[in-house]
């Protein structure tokens, strides 16, 4: 590849499907795309790996739309047959004081958390809340400002924990500038954080954690060499500095992209809850 990517639908010719590659389309408030790669055949050379990509594509993410409550709605039912019954863990991956790096840790914050409350509630009348699905959140920051890799504080949490999956929100690279704040992936293959800005970290995934790990995920940044060879359709020289795009709004793409997606992740693991519910907690 002559680009940087960490979306499916920008990484497979969906005209020439590669054997063991499925596509198909859907959504209504969403332009929806899932990619089923069956084998891990291309994990070397499309750097995916076997699994669905659920690629939802809109517009602008950084604004409010009329059809906010459908896109929230059909995000939830795009990731809930993606997880298992039972207790589900949120890691929010990045770094909150790099803006472009911060739609994860935003998301954490604003999962409705209910691990704790049947340890805590006990009375009829706190009946609904002990019914909840049990969940927790948390972002815990990067490598360069804990010392310690994303992966081992994940693994270390879930070895205590124990869930039953993990949801993994990160901010993505893509190569099309359109996609550019206006996609969210779904995976159910995993996340290797950073990878998008060559920076990979240990993977999260099935194998690494013993545990289903499904990645989520919004495009912030696109690579300069990749904007310059889409654009104008000319080599560059490896040696040739390079840098990472953001858009200019990119503060308000992440807070209201974490929020568009916290939404979405509370409507699929809490499904008794209405969306003016969910609404109610931010």
């Amino acid at each position: 590849m002559n680009f940087r990517s960490d979306l499916a639908v920008e990484q497979i010719n969906a005209e020439r499907l590669p054997k063991g590659v499925s596509k198909k389309e859907r959504g209504e408030a969403f332009r929806i795309t899932e990619i089923i790669i069956e084998n891990d055949d291309y994990r070397h050379t499309l750097g995916k790996g076997k699994g669905r990509y659920i690629t939802l594509e809109s517009g602008s993410l950084s604004r409010f739309c009329d059809t906010y409550e459908d896109m929230a709605q059909e995000f939830a039912d795009e990731l809930k047959p993606l997880l298992p019954e039972g207790e589900i863990f949120v890691a929010g991956l990045g770094n909150r004081d790099i803006t472009p790096d911060a739609i994860g840790p935003h998301t954490a914050e604003k999962i409705l958390a209910t691990r704790h409350l049947k340890k805590e509630l006990d009375s009829e009348e706190e009946a609904f809340l002990t019914a909840l699905r049990p969940v927790s959140s948390l972002a815990g920051g990067v490598l360069g400002q804990t010392g310690i890799e994303t992966a081992e504080l994940i693994t270390a949490i879930c070895r205590e924990i124990k869930p039953a999956a993990v949801i993994a929100v990160d901010a993505l690279a893509c190569s099309d500038i359109s996609r550019l704040g206006t996609t969210i992936q779904i995976s159910d293959s995993g996340i290797s954080p950073g990878s998008g800005v060559s920076n990979a970290r240990k993977e999260l995934s099935l194998e690494t954690l013993g545990i289903p790990v499904v990645a989520v995920g919004v495009p912030t940044v696109v690579d300069m060499h990749t904007i310059v060879r889409s654009l104008a359709d000319v080599d560059i020289d490896e040696g040739t500095p390079n840098m990472m795009v953001t858009p200019r709004d990119v503060d308000r793409l992440a807070e209201r992209a974490a929020q568009l997606i916290a939404f979405g992740i509370n409507l699929a693991l809490q499904p008794t809850l209405s969306f003016d519910d969910v609404r109610g907690l931010f």
